[in-house]
């Protein structure tokens, strides 16, 4: 009988480990699309209250998206300069009241122009601008689409 429990129990883990492997190979590999990304969580990442960086960036279409943690900005602004193109956009903190029936919850997402189309590929300088919420941290990434 222990026999018997023994191989059912061993079957269990192997299958497990089988779904859990395919669903791992199933999720979507969104890092090869990140063209550039920063957590702003540090007061030694801003010069005077910003944060400038520098990256190489191929021809395409962008996305920015974004993770507010905490107490993060309520507004911001991104500048993108390089040799042909330029970008500059202001985004707002929004938040959104779902009701389940038994209790409610915000998500919140920033709003602004997040599509950008770069023409030729590039060094670009990135300067965000917390306007002055340098305590309050949040995560940056520039996908391609």
């Amino acid at each position: 009988m222990k026999k018997v429990f023994y191989i059912i129990g061993i079957t269990i883990v192997a299958i497990s480990i089988i779904v859990i492997s395919i669903g791992i190979s199933l999720q979507p590999k969104n890092e090869a699309n990140v063209a550039y990304h920063i957590t702003l969580a540090d007061l030694k990442l801003y010069n005077n209250g910003i944060f400038t960086d520098n990256f190489k960036i191929q021809r395409g279409t962008y996305q920015f998206s974004f993770v507010p943690n905490g107490d993060s900005p309520q507004n911001f602004s991104i500048l993108l300069k390089g040799d042909l193109f330029s970008y500059n956009a202001d985004f707002n903190l929004q938040g959104t009241i779902h009701n389940t029936g038994i209790s409610s919850y915000y998500t919140w997402d920033y709003i602004g122009s997040k599509v950008i189309e770069v023409p030729q590929d590039q060094e670009i300088q990135i300067i965000i601008n917390p306007h002055g919420n340098v305590l309050g941290s949040i995560s940056v990434d520039l996908r391609k689409l």
